[in-house]
């Protein structure tokens, strides 16, 4: 298959999750979820170009991430070469924007933008099902990172339905520099959820509100299964929400597995002020000011 574009740029979109449920456990091992994604304008950015260098050659800006067949993006890449026969070699260079390990699916991110960036390139011989089907190998959220938006995530995250835009506002993303391991997150939730009454999110009510544009109740509703158990591992976690709060978030919560804590805010200056408070502390290189992002 010959290519109609000889490069191409492609931008992968941070995701946050408005809710985070988890119904149970399959026969296979992976959670059933049901939970409410969202993207944001943050971004890594992605050169694509053919060459005559026989298969995939990747660099990126952030050295410590791998650049061969442990980074998503590069499994990406092979994956879709196999797929649709390309013989061309493909040099991809990574500008990573997003934070790593964040609970903001950098990785399936980039591999989805991967994967949307190569089928333009070579005339989109993949129908949006075809790369979703290559993009699950890859990785659950992947196929909601080639979707984009607002949307309601099911099974084991490969079950979408597009939502209505969520409403424009404001988001403050703060990382803290500790992390956990997400195997040992959903381990100890299932441990947890034995002994314990977990709160668990009103997606339904939250859906409505997408439905009527309703920003308080939205934020009102902000919920994540997952947070009072990353948050006994990375206590920081606690100390950064309890800070925007007081700040004046409309809405805090831990996106995915986290460690990332994001805020949602209607008042710009508000935003600006919270994010000027986190810019002179020790999460500063974690901080972001972003807004969400819905597909033209």
């Amino acid at each position: 298959m010959n290519a109609i574009l000889s490069a191409h740029t492609a931008y992968a979109y941070a995701k946050i999750n408005l809710s985070l449920d988890i119904l149970g456990t399959l026969p296979n091992g992976y959670h059933e979820v049901r939970m409410i994604m969202q993207s944001l304008q943050l971004h890594d950015t992605i050169t694509l170009k053919t060459n005559d260098i026989p298969g995939i050659t990747m660099t990126c800006s952030d050295t410590s991430l791998p650049v061969d067949e442990h980074n998503l993006a590069y499994r990406a890449a092979v994956s879709f070469c196999e797929a649709y026969k390309i013989s061309d070699g493909i040099t991809l260079h990574l500008e990573k924007k997003i934070p790593i390990a964040a609970g903001l699916a950098g990785g399936s991110s980039d591999a989805a933008a991967v994967l949307r960036g190569l089928n333009e390139m070579y005339g989109c011989p993949a129908t949006s099902d075809e790369l979703a089907a290559l993009g699950v190998k890859l990785g659950a959220d992947v196929p909601y990172c080639l979707m984009l938006g607002t949307a309601l995530s099911e099974g084991i995250g490969e079950r979408l339905t597009a939502l209505p835009s969520a409403p424009d506002c404001h988001c403050l993303l703060v990382k803290p520099a500790a992390g956990a391991s997400t195997k040992q997150i959903y381990t100890d939730y299932d441990a947890l959820v034995q002994t314990t009454d977990i709160k668990h999110p009103d997606t339904d009510a939250l859906l409505s509100a997408l439905s009527k544009g309703d920003y308080n109740t939205l934020v009102s509703g902000l919920c994540n299964v997952l947070e009072p158990v990353t948050m006994g591992l990375v206590p920081d976690i606690a100390v950064i929400k309890n800070t925007l709060q007081m700040l004046g978030a409309d809405g805090v919560l831990m996106s995915g597995s986290g460690p990332t804590v994001f805020a949602l805010f209607s008042d710009p200056e508000t935003a600006k002020r919270a994010e000027a408070h986190f810019l002179q502390t020790e999460y500063a290189p974690g901080t972001f000011l972003t807004e969400f992002y819905q597909p033209e």
